[in-house]
């Protein structure tokens, strides 16, 4: 699962294989931060680029190795994650430009995939590895990298994590000519990708979960499209930040929560509900639909969704936001694991139904790579994504989930996918 952190139990697979689709679960922890993610001149170097997604290929090779003697078939591994959890999914999809080492024969992704928001280079980072050096007396060693890993733990812990549990460093993963040959969007362009089935899909509302607070200008939007201001994180050239603001203009019908039509929330920021459009569409949708196109231009099954509820455990102003989908996908009724409130509180019984509907086809996918194969008494059907014919399912509980076209936003998406070389990725 994306933001790996302490056991929970709102991953209980015990309720997810209810539906009479048995597989067995294995989770395990990897490298975070610096300690997975350390990116520089000397760390590409040394070869020690992205080890925390290494840590991830070595616990597949693992499974390959031991499943069978907890009675697992070697040959029939899905691979699943959500928001971070996607995104590695999505990088052991293309992880040596698709080189197939048969550590899975499905994949799963949520909220994130092959084409992720971070750098693409390791000079993004190059600033952040000198000031770490720095901060823990290595500047002035012959070999910085060895210095660092000389440092006591408590040291190099101490410098990483800033105060009030923020961390001073963000590294993440970066393309190395290795483990990660080239940016997500090249590797899905020349189908450099290992062709097994999947499930890919995001929530209606993700941007109001990355969108930025307090805009209240299109200038201000402008300025966060091309100084990175108001948390913005990427620098877009001049002309790229113009189509930006033509393609999501300052019309609230046409942002996000839906359900608020014309209103503004001016709490959030005059235009919060513009900027939360974008913020998903860049961070998620784009990256999504690109992923299930990529899937249809070699003719793999591509099973994609867009989940449109918005759960209790949420204000209501968050809509159909990131993470919201995990509940109902592990179908936890009973809220196991949520503290600040649980996902079908005070929800009518639609809301139960549909958790039962997508426990069951995730269940279906992992242990057929067909989601409709445990479906009983349903009218609903997830047809496969199509090249001539490109379509989601529609997980609603206000209305019978349905099929539907995969064309909303289309201009402001087809835009972004368009120009993934100036978003780095």
């Amino acid at each position: 699962m994306g933001a790996i952190r302490p056991g929970t139990r709102r991953h209980s697979i015990t309720m997810l294989t209810s539906s009479g689709k048995p597989f067995i679960a294995v989770s395990f922890n990897y490298r975070l931060s610096a300690w997975g993610f350390l990116s520089s001149q000397e760390v590409v170097d040394s070869g020690n680029t992205n080890i925390g997604l290494r840590d991830q290929r070595l616990a597949l090779q693992w499974v390959q190795e031991n499943i069978a003697a907890f009675g697992g078939d070697p040959a029939k591994v899905t691979i699943w994650g959500e928001s971070a959890g996607g995104m590695s999914v999505g990088y052991h999809l293309t992880a040596y430009g698709g080189r197939d080492d048969g550590l899975f024969r499905g994949a799963i992704m949520q909220s994130g995939g092959s084409i992720s928001v971070s750098p693409a280079s390791y000079t993004v980072f190059q600033g952040s590895y000198d000031d770490l050096v720095s901060k823990v007396q290595c500047s002035d060693d012959e070999d910085t990298l060895q210095c660092l890993r000389d440092v006591p733990f408590e040291t190099l812990n101490a410098a990483l994590n800033g105060t009030g549990g923020s961390p001073n460093y963000r590294f993440a993963p970066v393309v190395d000519g290795d483990f990660i040959p080239d940016r997500g969007s090249v590797l899905l362009k020349k189908h450099r990708y290992v062709k097994v089935p999947i499930i890919a899909g995001t929530n209606t509302d993700e941007g109001t979960a990355f969108g930025p607070f307090g805009i209240n200008t299109t200038e201000q939007f402008y300025e966060y499209l091309t100084d990175a201001k108001y948390g913005g994180t990427t620098k877009l050239p001049h002309p790229v930040a113009k189509r930006i603001l033509q393609l999501y203009p300052d019309d609230p019908s046409q942002g996000i929560p839906e359900y608020l039509g014309s209103e503004r929330v001016p709490s959030m920021g005059y235009q919060w509900r513009r900027t939360s459009a974008y913020a998903g569409d860049v961070m998620m949708h784009a990256n999504r639909r690109r992923q299930c196109e990529a899937w249809t231009e070699t003719s793999t099954p591509a099973y994609c969704y867009r989940f449109n509820v918005h759960a209790a455990d949420v204000p209501l102003l968050m809509g159909a936001t990131h993470f919201e989908e995990v509940a109902f996908v592990f179908n936890n009724i009973e809220g196991l694991g949520y503290h600040g409130g649980k996902p079908f509180d005070g929800t009518p019984e639609s809301y139960k139904q549909l958790s039962k509907l997508m426990a069951s086809m995730w269940a279906s996918f992992i242990h057929d790579l067909d989601p409709n194969s445990g479906i009983k008494n349903s009218p609903v059907h997830w047809d496969p994504y199509g090249r001539r014919k490109p379509v989601d399912l529609l997980f609603d509980a206000n209305v019978t989930s349905h099929m539907e076209p995969d064309t909303w936003r289309k201009k402001g998406m087809d835009y972004i996918n368009s120009r993934a070389d100036v978003y780095g990725r």
